[in-house]
């Protein structure tokens, strides 16, 4: 009864961190900045940070099935 909750949280927290990933690590390679008003080397790695967790948190939810 309690795995849908946790196959729609799993799922979303895993496609936002993979997409934030993926739109952090584009930023980066064309050397564009990743939030506005914050040096890159910071905004990159706290966008990073953000990503892997978010990552973690769904695979911890699909791990709680």
């Amino acid at each position: 009864m309690e795995s849908g909750p946790a196959i729609f949280a799993g799922t979303v927290f895993s496609l936002f961190g993979a997409a934030l990933l993926v739109w952090t690590a584009v930023r980066v390679r064309h050397r564009e900045p990743v939030a506005h008003g914050l040096p890159r080397s910071a905004s990159a790695t706290l966008a990073t940070l953000a990503a892997v967790t978010a990552v973690t948190v769904g695979v911890w939810c699909f791990g709680r099935l």
